[in-house]
């Protein structure tokens, strides 16, 4: 599940808004016996992706409480080693094009994206080892050959930086 902030209005619509602030946490689904109702006014808007692959390639990052050991282990693996608000600084601009609510896209060599990354080749793709999963609501789609050459990843370079150096984010497979 991921928060950006409160992005719907009391009556639960989502709003214009696409963030509330530069902390994009990912958080486990259940911890510590508490209980939310999804979309409660006042409070923070769940996002809930497929898996923690796709919450990264969107932007987001380990939670620092729920998550608290994946979140270290991030941090340690994205070579990131000053206050929190720094790191969410780097990533809030290698995730968004400032005031077009537009999510920034890279350009990679395919042969050297770890696995974990997105990459979009048409529609959005998973690479894993020497294969690439299609990504759909419903789950990943049968592997096909990894490509070559330059594509466009939406994966930000810190989280791609950290799949690298180790972390293995959680896909649902």
């Amino acid at each position: 599940m991921g928060n950006r902030g409160i992005l719907h209005d009391d009556q639960q619509r989502l709003g214009r808004a696409r963030w509330k602030h530069k902390a994009w946490v990912t958080c486990v689904l259940a911890w510590k016996n508490w209980h939310r109702n999804v979309m409660t006014p006042g409070a923070y808007t769940e996002l809930f992706f497929l898996d923690e692959a796709v919450a990264l390639a969107a932007g987001h990052r380990p939670c620092a409480l729920c998550r608290r050991r994946d979140y270290t282990a991030f941090r340690e693996a994205a070579g990131v080693s000053g206050p929190v608000g720094e790191m969410d600084d780097i990533l809030h601009a290698e995730r968004a094009v400032p005031r077009t609510f537009q999510q920034r896209r890279h350009r990679a060599q395919a042969e050297d994206l770890p696995d974990g990354t997105i990459l979009l080749d048409g529609s959005p793709k998973l690479v894993l080892g020497d294969a690439m999963l299609p990504v759909a609501a419903a789950g990943y789609g049968a592997p096909e050959k990894r490509l070559s050459g330059e594509v466009t990843v939406l994966t930000p370079p810190m989280s791609r930086r950290a799949f690298a150096n180790g972390y293995k984010p959680l896909i649902a497979l």
